[in-house]
């Protein structure tokens, strides 16, 4: 029995109709849940990634692929923790086209926003030199979600985030009325005061943001702006 049909029994088994609704709800109810919770599924997916490891190691883009285009969001969830797993410091340069896929597929918030710190980020800390090709091509796309990504992608990198390219995204997208693009600008900003809080005040009191962004990028400064 291989791993994807291992796992849908095992959650199948352990579905809750009861958990289910108020998991919907959460999500909006944009996707079907078998009411699963983070630490059963989680431990689900450890043991059976042990039992098929040889399996996963040699397939796991195609497994992350057909687990992501499955109908219920645990299975979308596990399709994220595989590929944090797998992808780290272990990506080929046309990868960027499969993550392009994952966060366009089946997208909300809760995965997106890893893809774009562990994947992206990650992809991007391999293939440095790919940087403003790959941000500006999601940065100018009509998906959203492509656009969130470009504001979102440095969450990893702490101090060794590339201010200038960060602002440039948030000048970029500081009109838009999507929700979800002011609040990752606002986040993006937030994440990264923490190491350069004169930086993102500065910029924050310079530029005409959204009120939800400069609220969201000045939480944590202790500044009247």
């Amino acid at each position: 029995m291989d791993f994807i049909t291992e796992l849908d029994i095992a959650f199948q088994k352990i579905a809750s109709k009861e958990s289910a609704t108020p998991m919907e709800n959460y999500m909006k109810n944009k996707f079907s849940f078998l009411g699963i919770k983070t630490e059963p599924r989680r431990t689900v997916f450890k043991k059976l990634y042990e039992k098929h490891k040889p399996e996963i190691k040699a397939n796991f883009r195609n497994m992350i692929w057909e687990l992501l285009n499955k109908t219920e969001r645990e299975f979308h969830y596990v399709a994220l923790d595989l590929s944090i797993k797998e992808f780290k410091k272990n990506y080929l340069q046309e990868d960027i086209n499969l993550i392009e896929k994952l966060i366009t597929t089946n997208s909300w918030w809760d995965t997106v926003d890893a893809f774009a710190k562990y994947l992206v980020g990650g992809y991007l800390h391999q293939f440095p030199k790919e940087t403003y090709v790959v941000i500006k091509h999601f940065s100018n796309s009509k998906n959203m979600w492509l656009n969130r990504t470009a504001i979102l992608f440095q969450l990893s990198y702490k101090e060794k985030t590339n201010f200038d390219l960060l602002k440039a995204e948030c000048e970029k997208h500081k009109h838009s009325n999507e929700f979800f693009i002011q609040k990752a600008i606002g986040w993006a900003l937030r994440d990264y005061s923490r190491f350069n809080p004169d930086g993102v005040s500065n910029y924050v009191t310079s530029t005409n943001l959204k009120p939800l962004s400069k609220r969201e990028a000045i939480r944590n400064l202790h500044k009247n702006l």
